[in-house]
């Protein structure tokens, strides 16, 4: 049975969890989230360099998860660390780690989204690590996490990989994905993610976490989607063929 913390602040935190959930999927699919802009975009918008703004999307979590994880317990014996906050540590640490040693980058990215990106899992690795027992812990969930991080790891390098060895001006062109399972689906590295959130709520097993998921569910469903579309928009249909799926093998 999943666990509810009945606690008046979580309490209120899950309600704007379950508000924000059909709205994330709406919003995305009507206005994706611009990561990137165009030069014209840029003009009216705060620009900066695509690794500066992934790191800070990403350096913010890793912060709170080494403060709940590693300097609160040292300081009282009242704290104890989690199976899930370390989950989450190590998630965000591999997120800078490929921003910073794997992800080739070409373009900008809006300061604002990536503030407020950084912001929100932030918020996220807080609550999930203090809602958590220091007794919980699932071993099919810590068995997810290792197999989605490893699976999106890999489809990352080869996303990467497209960009190795090639010109400057080549790699601000799109390639079409291939091997492993973007033969099936247009975003698997999505969909290993998922897995890994799933494999943090199981270890969790609170309703924070679920909702976490549920939610990034909907948010990286809709993103797939508009990946999808584009690419079929961008390549041939012998490069890209339409009966691609969004995100899970045959199913979506």
């Amino acid at each position: 049975m999943i666990n509810i913390n009945t606690h008046p602040g979580f309490l209120f935190y899950n309600f704007l969890q379950l508000l924000g959930i059909y709205g994330i999927y709406q919003a995305e699919i009507e206005k994706p989230q611009p990561y990137r802009l165009s030069d014209k975009e840029s003009i009216v918008q705060r620009m900066i360099p695509s690794k500066t703004g992934m790191l800070i999307i990403y350096v913010p979590p890793v912060v709170v998860a080494v403060i709940l994880q590693m300097i609160l317990p040292a300081m009282t014996s009242s704290y104890a660390s989690t199976v899930p906050g370390w989950m989450l540590l190590a998630h965000f640490i591999k997120r800078c780690a490929e921003v910073l040693y794997l992800h080739k980058y070409s373009g900008e990215t809006n300061l604002d989204a990536a503030r407020f990106i950084g912001y929100s899992y932030s918020s996220t690795t807080l609550s999930i690590s203090l809602v958590s027992s220091p007794s919980n812990s699932s071993q099919l969930g810590i068995i997810l996490f290792i197999i989605g991080s490893l699976g999106n790891l890999y489809h990352h390098y080869l996303l990467a990989s497209l960009r190795s060895g090639v010109s400057l001006s080549e790699k601000k062109k799109y390639m079409a994905p291939k091997g492993g399972m973007f033969e099936y689906v247009a975003t698997p590295h999505y969909f290993f993610e998922l897995v890994a959130w799933m494999g943090i709520a199981m270890a969790s097993n609170q309703l924070t976490a679920y909702l976490n998921f549920i939610s990034m569910t909907c948010y990286l469903m809709a993103r797939s989607y508009n990946q999808n579309q584009w690419n079929m928009k961008k390549f041939e249909e012998k490069e890209w063929p339409s009966s691609r799926m969004n995100m899970i093998p045959f199913l979506f």
